[in-house]
């Protein structure tokens, strides 16, 4: 899974006490792209028309979304970002409770499929998500998600 390796940057890992809805959770996750120049700002805005108008696609399991919006609504290379939330925050009202926000800006619609396996993987793991959920650093973060994506 060297995907993963070529596709997350330490500067695009980030830890963010608290936001007050998921619209805010989108655009804090989406940021770090935006300004590394991976995507264009309207990305944020599509995948929240996109969360509108078909709900919370994106939110795989409990503490995990795969936040990402289609490769024509302002991808311009591809990345990905991670924000941990300190406080876990709702898509829906009965949905899963989301900590682990995964953002992607795939150029393609097969570049994912390799980083959603990597994080199947990486959440079908309990000490895995749990050392995730309680990292206090990015680096500690990124070392996490390389050393459970290598040699898979």
């Amino acid at each position: 899974m060297k995907e993963i390796y070529n596709m997350l940057k330490k500067e695009n890992i980030q830890i963010i006490s608290k936001v007050k809805d998921w619209r805010e959770a989108i655009h804090v996750a989406v940021q770090p792209l935006v300004n590394g120049g991976y995507c264009e700002a309207r990305y944020i805005d599509e995948i929240i028309k996109n969360t509108e108008k078909l709900g919370p696609y994106y939110v795989l399991c409990e503490n995990l979304a795969l936040v990402h919006g289609s490769t024509d609504q302002g991808v311009l290379k591809r990345q990905i970002a991670i924000t941990l939330l300190e406080e876990p925050i709702k898509f829906k009202e009965d949905g899963y409770n989301v900590r682990v926000m995964v953002t992607l800006a795939a150029t393609d619609s097969d570049s994912h499929m390799e980083i959603l396996q990597a994080m199947s993987q990486l959440f079908s793991e309990q000490d895995s998500v749990q050392n995730i959920l309680n990292a206090r650093t990015e680096n500690e973060i990124y070392d996490l998600f390389i050393h459970a994506t290598e040699d898979k």
